[in-house]
Order: C-alpha cells, then structure tokens, then sequence
C-alpha cells in the first residue's frame, strides 16, 4: 500500500487579499482575470497603493498546489509537498499555514538561506474576479533537487501545478518528477493553472506533459485556449489525446469529466461568489482525495463541486478544517 495519496510540487506563496474597484486594473495598467508574474519591486509599489487605498482584508498561505493539498489533507488524504520558502517571517507563516495537516515536506531542503519567500497580491473584484501579481521569491529555485523521491515512488499521484513553468528550473523538476513516477506506477495529474500560463508558457506545458498524463485538469478558458477550439464539446475532444482522464471546469455550469470511457457532467450549485480565488485548487482537492481514496469519477465531481462553490462563498483560497468533514457527510 502506497503511503502517499497524494505528492504534489509547487510554488509556496503567502497571499495578501484586498477586494478592490475594476478601475484599479485600469489605473495600474493591470490585466484583470489573470496571474501575472512581476519583480518584488514592483510587487512592493502596487503592494503599497492597495494598502492605502483599500487595506489588507486577508493574509493566508497559498499557491495553487498547497491549497489542493490542503483540501484533500482535510478531508483525509495523506499527501506530500515539495516547495521552497526563505528564512524569513514569510517562510515561518507559510509553514505555520500547512501546520499539521497530513501534508508532510522535505524540511531539510525546503528552507533557503537566500532570497525571500514568494508571494501573491490577490485582487477580488465586485464580480467575485480574482486577479493576481505573484512575486515568486526563492520559490522560482524549486530544483530537481528538492525532488523527494522516495517519497514521489510511494503515493499514488504526482500533481504538478502548471504554475511552475514560468521558472525554467521548477519546470525541469516538473519533467524529472514525471519521469520518476512513470517509472514506478506513480500516476500523473497535472492543472493547466491559469489563461497565462496557456498564453505565455505553451511550450514548458508541453514539456511537463510529455507523452500525456493520467489526469488534466483545466478550466473553460484554458481548455479553449489549449485546443484551439470554440465549443467544450470539441475541446474534450482533442484533450483526449494529452490526457487519459480530464476535469473541465465551467464555472457556474458546473464541470465536465471523462473517465476514460465516458463523459460525466457534474451539477453546479447556486451560491453567491465573493471571491473566486482557490475555487479551482479546492476542486482539484476534492476530486484528487476522491479518486485517491476509492471513490469514482462522478461521486469525486459532486464533492469537488460542492465543495468549490464553498470556497467561493467567503474570502481566502482555503476552508476551515472542519467544514471539510461537513461536505464529505452531505455526499457520502
């Protein structure tokens, strides 16, 4: 029996929440909708006329993977991550925010003596819009090195988070690590991310799939964007030939899965977003504890999408540890 369920590499951020107007994009020359990569000077002046304007409204740990494992650590998977923070009040936050959460870390490695830990302005608009300036920090540094791979060799999924392509090096960890896990039954998942990442770093994403991975997962836009297609019905058509198994994510519409064999759509539920930032990590959680712990494909959809429109219900990208227990009991 595997130890793991779950393994995953990312990009550890400290994320700073304000809900601001649309037109501080405007003002700021900031695309809307998207994670745009920017140096940490001009994170720290952005950073200052938020603060100003409107005030800090959350402070949390973040990057897309650790809040993916955060969710299915809660509802019970045992999961490994593998990051890098700084020695700084940043990195001792970070690691205080995974606590003890069956999310395990290569301790020795994951702290530097160098640079700063990275982080994440997350800017929520009125229409619940989440909007992103990530200053990577020393998490630009995760190497094949910080690679755990015994750990890697005993879990039942690598996840790769597709943010990582815009470091060169996390993006060859990213390889490494998906050739490791072929080579020992390790079964691969990977999320597209974010549109940037599609737009801008098409070529890194296709060196992280490769040959194809087990699982993709993607939302409208990106999977539009991926295949090139007008309709999600011919986008899962061509993703067919990247990924055996695919989560297609459609926002209020809920999301289309397909197992290998069939197509499976998955009900939304009628909420009132106010912030849309973690909704995509937390489904990845969800439906990875799910199809990791022994439930199939559309049971692992109903609580992905339960407990999405959870998230996107109050601010921040991650749920109390207790409300984990409450979805699971209205589904299972």
């Amino acid at each position: 029996m595997k130890k793991y369920h779950i393994y995953a590499l990312g990009n550890a951020l400290v994320d700073k929440e304000f809900e601001v107007e649309d037109d501080f994009f405007q003002h700021e020359s900031i695309q809307k909708g998207l994670m745009t990569l920017v140096d940490g000077e001009s994170q720290s002046t952005i950073l200052k006329r938020l603060m100003e304007r409107y005030g800090l409204k959350k402070r949390a740990g973040g990057g897309s993977a650790a809040n993916t494992l955060y969710a299915a650590s809660q509802f019970g998977a045992n999961t490994f991550y593998s990051c890098k923070v700084a020695n700084d009040d940043f990195g001792d936050f970070y690691l205080d925010e995974l606590g003890n959460h069956n999310i395990d870390t290569n301790l020795e490695s994951i702290r530097s003596d160098y640079g700063v830990t990275g982080k994440c302005l997350v800017m929520v608009s009125p229409d619940a819009e989440r909007t992103m300036l990530t200053y990577l920090g020393v998490s630009s540094d995760l190497t094949t090195e910080d690679i755990h791979q015994d750990a890697l060799k005993n879990s039942k999924y690598l996840y790769m988070e597709g943010y990582l392509v815009s470091s060169p090096v996390a993006c060859k960890a990213c390889v490494e690590a998906k050739n490791i896990a072929q080579a020992h039954g390790v079964l691969t998942a990977i999320t597209l991310s974010d549109p940037g990442m599609v737009q801008f770093f098409r070529g890194g994403l296709e060196e992280m799939i490769g040959d194809g991975v087990d699982l993709l997962f993607a939302n409208q836009v990106e999977a539009l964007s991926w295949t090139g297609e007008e309709t999600i019905e011919a986008a899962a058509a061509a993703l067919k030939s990247i990924a055996k198994t695919f989560v297609i994510t459609l926002g209020s519409k809920g999301a289309l899965l397909f197992d290998g064999d069939n197509y499976i759509k998955i009900a939304p539920h009628q909420i009132t977003a106010v912030d849309s930032n973690g909704a995509g990590d937390m489904f990845a959680g969800a439906f990875l504890y799910g199809i990791s712990t022994g439930l199939n494909f559309e049971t692992a959809g109903k609580l992905a999408s339960l407990s999405a429109a959870a998230i996107v219900s109050q601010f921040g990208p991650r749920l109390p540890a207790a409300q984990h227990q409450d979805l699971l009991k209205q589904i299972l």
